[in-house]
C-alpha cells in the first residue's frame, strides 16, 4: 500500500511538471506572434494606420493592383523613386492601381521626422499623391505585421529581411504577392508587371 502510495505521488510530481512546461513553452513559443501573418491569404486580412493616426482597413483595396513600398525623404533614392512613382501613379490611378507607402527610418535614419513632417515634404517636395501611412518599422521584432506578411510571401536574394528604402511589393487584385524589387529598381522598369496585372480578369 505504501509503494502504491509513493508511485501516486510520483504520477502526480510527473504530471505537474509536464503541466507546467507545456504552459511555459505555450507562453514562449513564437507562434502565436506569428499566428495572424500565417493564417493570412492577402493583404486585405490587415489594418494598418494611415499617416494621420486612423485605421485603414486594407480590403478597401480589393480588386485593385498596388505597389507597396518603405519610403524615406533623405535617402539618395528618394527623388527619383517618387519622381517616377509619381508618373505611374498619374498614368494609372484610375484603371485601378494604388501606391501604399510606409514611411520607415531603419535604414541610415534617413525618415527622421515625425509623421507631420513627412506628409509636409513628401506632399509639398514631391508632389505625391498616393497615400502615405504611418511611419513603421519593416524588420525586426517589431516589424509590422504587413511587412512580416509580404516578406513571408516574396523573400529576397540574400534572405527575407527588407535591404533598404524603396524596397516595392507588387500585388495583384486578390491580394497576392506576386514579384519583390530591389531597392535599386527603377519604378519604370515595373510598369510592364503593372499593366500585365491591371489587364488581367
Amino acid at each position: 500500500m505504501h509503494f502504491l502510495q509513493i508511485v501516486n505521488w510520483i504520477s502526480l510530481l510527473i504530471l505537474c511538471a509536464s503541466a507546467f512546461y507545456f504552459y511555459r513553452t505555450a507562453q514562449i513559443s513564437p507562434f502565436p506572434l506569428n499566428m495572424a501573418q500565417e493564417s493570412s491569404n492577402s493583404i486585405y486580412d490587415f489594418t494598418v494606420k494611415d499617416i494621420q493616426g486612423n485605421d485603414v482597413n486594407l480590403s478597401q483595396y480589393r480588386g485593385k493592383v498596388l505597389l507597396i513600398v518603405n519610403v524615406a525623404s533623405q535617402c539618395g533614392l528618394t527623388q527619383s523613386n517618387y519622381k517616377e512613382l509619381n508618373v505611374l501613379y498619374e498614368k494609372y490611378k484610375n484603371q485601378g492601381f494604388e501606391i501604399l507607402a510606409f514611411p520607415c527610418n531603419q535604414f541610415a535614419a534617413q525618415e527622421p521626422g515625425s509623421n507631420e513632417e513627412i506628409q509636409e515634404t513628401v506632399c509639398t517636395r514631391f508632389k505625391a499623391e498616393f497615400p502615405i501611412f504611418d511611419k513603421v518599422e519593416v524588420n525586426g521584432k517589431n516589424a509590422a505585421p504587413i511587412y512580416r506578411f509580404l516578406k513571408s510571401q516574396k523573400g529576397g536574394i540574400f534572405g527575407d529581411g527588407i535591404k533598404w528604402n524603396f524596397t516595392k511589393f507588387l500585388v495583384n487584385k486578390e491580394g497576392k504577392v506576386v514579384d519583390r524589387y530591389a531597392p535599386t529598381t527603377s519604378p519604370f522598369k515595373i510598369e510592364k508587371d503593372i499593366q500585365n496585372l491591371l489587364q488581367s480578369a
